[in-house]
């Protein structure tokens, strides 16, 4: 038994076609390569939309929907309709009817408060309930204010104009740069409603699983965040670990070599390796593909050999350019350094900036 999830570019107005099984598992995809945005089933009630600037980790449950990261400004408008769209999609999905042979209690038709659902009209789409941001970057941040306005809260999560809005969470370290000394470089409806200081902040059961925002210190920048969805498995990893290119290192906002490595190492302690194939644990890049343990841990060897080079060069008394001209990066280059926003030579000037010499 196959359902059909259905997404709506808004401004291409072509649409995302992706194949789930009974499981919600991906079983076939037709997507047109024109589209804005990309939805992509990950597993359980976890989905990542992707084409709104950074990857958009999506909860879709009985509890609402929680979003890690809110994508670009100007892409906002798109996002939320995709997100809704996806909201619509899932919730009114109708669940595959056991079979009753040999069966009374148990089956469907037994218990009407879950025959209905699959009988009449299905419920209406839960309200976007909260964002998380793994990060100050305006790829992350920039759809705060859109879609934690469509966003609903009961009881809670006053937004800027006091209107139940979404709730917003980051690292207290994202509202202090973003507003310091209380003087908001951002619209205030795009600041975080709450923070957290310390390793981490359980927000407790959201769609039946456990989710846990974990601090990575001075990685990507001084107020990274890992989200962990401890029912799915899925980890929502944020710019502190990036499969599209070499690793960001933001010095200006307290970014390091030393913190990539780590969050790359505290990424491989979390992670449960199904053996002999790529499967268990699923990392979510602030870019790129979907990665597994063998993703992490190539990444984490190629981190930490260009930690080292750099480390040993400087110990030599060598200076920057000396550094940049020995181009330690050369091997590794023809699958990380294709991105002529961050070259080679910047994030070894990152790495030269933040390395302790050995």
């Amino acid at each position: 038994m196959t359902r059909t999830l259905l997404i709506l570019s808004v401004v291409c107005a072509v649409a995302v076609v992706v194949t789930l099984d009974a499981q919600g598992r991906a079983a076939a995809s037709a997507t047109d390569t024109n589209a804005a945005l990309h939805v992509m089933p990950l597993r359980g009630n976890i989905y990542v939309i992707a084409g709104a600037g950074a990857n958009v980790t999506v909860s879709v449950g009985k509890d609402g929907v929680l979003l890690v990261d809110a994508g670009d400004e100007s892409k906002a408008d798109q996002l939320l309709a995709t997100v809704r769209a996806l909201d619509r999609q899932v919730t009114s999905a109708a669940m595959p009817m056991r079979s009753c042979v040999g069966l009374v209690q148990g089956c469907t038709w037994w218990n009407g408060s879950s025959l209905l659902p699959t009988t009449v009209a299905p419920p209406a789409p839960k309200p976007i309930a909260g964002i998380i941001n793994t990060s100050l970057d305006a790829d992350h941040i920039g759809g705060n204010a859109k879609i934690g306005a469509a966003g609903k809260v009961y009881g809670i999560g006053l937004g800027a104009t006091g209107a139940s809005t979404a709730w917003i969470v980051a690292h207290e370290n994202v509202t202090t740069r973003l507003s310091p000394a209380g003087n908001p470089k951002v619209s205030a409806a795009t600041l975080p409603t709450e923070t957290y200081f310390g390793d981490d902040k359980k927000l407790n059961f959201f769609n039946g699983e456990g989710v846990v925002v974990m601090h990575v210190d001075a990685a990507h920048t001084d107020g990274d965040s890992i989200v962990y969805f401890r029912g799915s498995d899925v980890i929502a990893a944020g710019d502190a670990f990036n499969m599209a290119n070499y690793p960001v290192i933001d010095t200006a906002n307290g970014g390091s070599i030393t913190g990539i490595v780590a969050t790359a190492n505290k990424l491989l302690d979390m992670i449960v390796w199904e053996h002999m194939m790529e499967g268990g644990t699923v990392v979510v890049p602030g870019h790129g593909r979907m990665a597994d343990v063998a993703d992490v841990a190539y990444y984490r060897d190629m981190v930490s050999i260009m930690r080292d080079r750099v480390a040993a060069l400087k110990q030599k008394g060598m200076t920057l350019p000396q550094v940049k001209a020995a181009k330690v990066t050369k091997d590794y280059d023809p699958r990380w350094g294709r991105n002529p926003q961050w070259t080679p030579d910047m994030f070894v000037e990152a790495i030269f900036k933040t390395v302790q010499a050995n």
